[in-house]
């Protein structure tokens, strides 16, 4: 049946707060890093320009004779989801300071980091775990390497509710195994130089890393001091074990950093923070890689993410991104326009 081409079909509640949604993000994309990191803000001190041209160099953005410093900067503006000016000013000047892990982000087109889509992005090829769908995977604590600063019981209660906050969204499942030897997922903490290649660098900086599916490797670094109730953990340095979990498992899922300063992968974090809730990004982010949790409602996430930013006063112009993924797909199909 054909429709008159004047007459359209009201707007549900539900498409006003998409289209909110979409006029609250506007489109960036960043290329992440493997292993992930999360950093704190520095103070601002000067930063000359050779020692910009060191960092950039030291993190493959000027290792190619063919690239001019304001390309470099550029690209390394982008990749932090910073204001692209190829000029270093105080933004950029701030991130350069920032601790991190030492992977290179920019790298040889062949060889590239991570595949970008749209605001998140992949380990290269794509990767995700290969397993029959509704997936289950288990993870385990190395007993030999456990913080301080957390008892075991507390550490399998955030690691527990970090989990979770993956599985409300998509169909897999994450059981806990004491057999750490045979767990798809390993979990430790480990101090300097630990045999993966990776070494920690001591209080603040590389907080933890992760490794692409389906190596399952886990590791947070054992010098930080990590926290469960900053009420409790009174030091100024103390790091929020949930939000740098639930992010490090997006890693294990497969997804990359994310550009959206919102979203649980993007890659910094400053003490005595807290980020446990995934952004729309990062659903839609993981959702393409193993489907949807039937359970899961898109919709309320929309909205609160809505009425949240609109109360901020964050309505900004949009250029219209709209996801590719099958589940939003099908969000898309409700919208009665």
């Amino acid at each position: 049946m054909r429709h008159h081409p004047y007459k359209r079909k009201p707007i549900t509640v539900f498409s006003f707060f998409f289209l909110i949604y979409l006029n609250l993000h506007s489109p960036q994309t960043i290329e992440a890093r493997n292993p992930s990191q999360f950093t704190i803000n520095p103070s601002r001190h000067n930063v000359n320009i050779p020692e910009i041209k060191r960092h950039l160099h030291r993190f493959g953005y000027l290792q190619r004779n063919n690239v001019s410093f304001e390309q470099a900067l550029s690209r390394y503006q982008k990749n932090l989801g910073l204001p692209i000016t190829g000029k270093p000013d105080s933004d950029t000047l701030s991130h350069v300071r920032l601790p991190r892990c030492g992977f290179p982000d920019d790298v040889d087109s062949k060889t590239m980091a991570f595949h970008t889509k749209q605001k998140y992005v992949y380990f290269p090829g794509r990767p995700r775990w290969t397993r029959d769908i509704p997936l289950q995977l288990t993870y385990a604590f190395s007993q030999e390497n456990l913080t301080p600063y957390l008892t075991p019981t507390q550490i399998q209660r955030v690691f527990r509710r970090a989990f979770a906050k993956w599985a409300s969204v998509i169909p897999v499942s994450f059981v806990e195994t004491e057999d750490y030897e045979i767990a798809d997922i390993k979990i430790g903490f480990f101090a300097g130089d630990h045999g993966d290649g990776e070494p920690f660098d001591g209080v603040l900086g590389v907080l933890a890393h992760t490794f692409s599916p389906e190596n399952g490797r886990l590791h947070l670094d054992k010098a930080e001091t990590w926290a469960v109730d900053f009420h409790e953990q009174k030091s100024t340095v103390a790091v929020d074990l949930e939000s740098v979990a639930v992010h490090e498992i997006g890693h294990v899922l497969g997804l990359g950093h994310s550009s959206v300063k919102d979203a649980a992968m993007y890659p910094t974090l400053k003490p005595r923070s807290k980020k446990v809730d995934l952004n729309v990004d990062d659903v839609v982010g993981v959702q393409s890689l193993y489907g949807t949790n039937p359970n899961f409602n898109l919709s309320s996430l929309l909205a609160s993410e809505t009425s949240t930013n609109v109360a901020d006063g964050m309505l900004v112009r949009s250029e219209g991104v709209i996801y590719s993924t099958l589940g939003t797909l099908l969000v898309l199909g409700f919208l009665n326009l």
